[in-house]
């Protein structure tokens, strides 16, 4: 507990104190929550850890499964609205914030790998759905409200509908805010409206700039 209160503290800007995330960071509480959880729905205790997981819910807004499996020092940042599958696999010191899903898709029944594995140190930003049984690579990043249905390497930065690599970084490089790629990414599809907006500008110039009168037309 202490391990993980110091890595909040670390990765948070706001640097709370230690009584601060104890008492007040909700994300903590969840993770708190699920390690119980987890340890029942491992022994079979099924319904009374999914019971419990129902109320760690109501508490504090996330929803994690008790059957997910989650290591170290998982930083969960505001985290209203943020859910994480049954067969979903995080590894350590990740940070998702508020408004994340780490969802299941239809294919696999019941026992079945059908959700996300997040490795070691991936970010994922707020609003974002990582859905089906993919992996993210370590220090993967996901921009916000972004949609991620397939595999990313380690250290890509990927954003859009369906998302897409912007960027690779280097291992230990944030750049995000809330999730939001920095101010140096390339966004294609940005780049090419530029580009359409000034070769019809261009076109726009080298037209004439006054048609000629009507009955200038041959017939």
């Amino acid at each position: 507990m202490r391990k993980l209160i110091k890595s909040i503290q670390q990765r948070d800007p706001v640097a709370p104190g230690f009584w601060e995330v104890l008492l007040a960071y909700n994300g903590f509480h969840a993770v708190m929550f699920h390690r119980v959880n987890h340890w029942l729905w491992r022994r079979k205790c099924r319904l009374l850890a999914r019971i419990f997981s129902n109320i760690a819910r109501m508490l504090t807004g996330i929803e994690i499964h008790p059957g997910a499996k989650i290591g170290n020092n998982l930083f969960i940042d505001h985290g209203t609205g943020v859910v994480i599958g049954e067969t979903s696999v995080i590894g350590d010191d990740v940070t998702i914030y508020h408004g994340v899903t780490l969802g299941g898709n239809k294919q696999g029944g019941k026992g079945q790998k059908r959700h996300p594995t997040l490795q070691n140190g991936v970010m994922i930003g707020a609003g974002a759905q990582v859905l089906g049984n993919i992996t993210m690579g370590a220090f993967a990043r996901v921009g916000s409200n972004s949609v991620v249905t397939s595999d990313v390497p380690d250290h890509a930065t990927v954003t859009g509908i369906p998302a897409r690599i912007i960027k690779t970084r280097g291992d230990g490089d944030q750049g995000f805010s809330y999730g939001l790629p920095g101010s140096d990414f390339n966004n294609p599809m940005e780049d090419m409206m530029i580009k359409l907006m000034k070769d019809m500008e261009r076109l726009k110039h080298a037209m004439p700039s006054k048609a000629p009168p009507p009955d200038s037309y041959e017939i």
